[in-house]
């Protein structure tokens, strides 16, 4: 039987903001409420900067208009990068997640949205509608919210959980995991995809410092269609705060610490650089294509942009090797 996802996301879209959410930018605004929102399950992604007044206020208005919200993440957990979104999708499958919501904040106000989810690791297609309802406080939209679901809709989810489910476990890396650097890489072929923007020229310039054989490749070819073309690994990354990227690639995380100690070469030389918890930061690794086994280098060489994150990679990966 097909099932139709639905989505609830709560977002704090401001100049801060990190995690890749391109697929919801194009969401047209007005649409219909989904049919099923009342009938089925809900997962909320929320902006870290949410406090959990808000997401408990959140929740008790979800409950009041019988949204049945199951799972509750981060908007940088979620969209942290390629992989990571695609073991999210996933995941909200396999809950068989039927039910959703878009909650941001920007400009003094509170912004909602409601779509569906198109069962692909993007999430919604291009343009896709959405049901909008916006106020300068948060119980507005919550209003409105009821009294258009339960006008429109009979009322079927009965059991809803009192409290949300924040922080449960997501998989992202499936196969096996090293800190250490694929040797396999000094004949092997990396594909690197670009950005498909300003980026590339940067992006083409940096890989120059990569001592193997590479490709740039646009983001839209199937990775099935990168092996084909002789291509063995892929270089992917995450963008989070520097915890959740961590706690993402299978890293040992402290709930006290402040701070993360990352290695960065910013002049070819080694350096300790202390990075506070709470920044976005990028960290590179390389993945298998046919076995998903991944390759994250011997040091946490995070860095708060993606030109020096790249560089750090390279430059591990040379001195590992002992290559100049």
């Amino acid at each position: 039987m097909k099932v139709t996802l639905f989505f609830v996301f709560v977002s704090f879209l401001a100049a801060a903001q990190v995690g890749n959410r391109a697929a919801l930018e194009n969401l047209t605004p007005n649409a219909p409420l989904p049919e099923k929102i009342l009938s089925t399950r809900s997962a909320v992604i929320y902006d870290p900067s949410f406090t959990a007044k808000e997401i408990n206020e959140i929740h008790a208005g979800l409950i009041r208009a019988g949204v049945d919200a199951v799972v509750y993440f981060e908007t940088d957990r979620v969209f942290a990068g390629a992989d990571v979104s695609s073991a999210f999708s996933q995941y909200f499958t396999n809950r068989e997640i039927n039910c959703l919501v878009l909650f941001s904040k920007a400009n003094n106000a509170y912004h909602l949205k409601i779509t569906t989810f198109n069962g692909k690791p993007t999430f919604v297609e291009a343009g896709q509608g959405a049901w909008t309802a916006s106020d300068a406080y948060l119980k507005e939209p919550l209003r409105v919210l009821y009294s258009t679901a339960v006008g429109s809709y009979k009322k079927e989810n009965l059991l809803i959980s009192e409290r949300p489910e924040l922080r449960l476990s997501v998989t992202v890396l499936t196969a096996r995991r090293t800190e250490a650097f694929a040797t396999d890489l000094k004949v092997d072929r990396l594909a690197v995809q670009k950005f498909g923007d300003e980026r590339d020229g940067e992006l083409e310039e940096i890989m120059k410092l990569y001592p193997f054989k590479y490709s740039l490749v646009d983001a839209s070819v199937p990775e099935p269609e990168l092996r084909k073309q002789g291509m063995f690994y892929i270089l992917r990354f995450v963008h989070s705060r520097g915890p959740v990227a961590k706690e993402l690639l299978g890293y040992e995380v402290r709930e006290a610490e402040t701070a993360l100690v990352s290695v960065t070469y910013p002049n070819g030389a080694e350096q300790l650089k202390t990075i506070p918890a709470e920044t976005p930061v990028y960290k590179f690794y390389a993945r298998q294509i046919e076995f998903n086994n991944v390759f994250l280098g011997t040091k946490w060489d995070a860095d708060v942009t993606w030109q020096q994150a790249l560089r750090n990679f390279i430059v591990g990966f040379k001195r590992e090797l002992r290559i100049e």
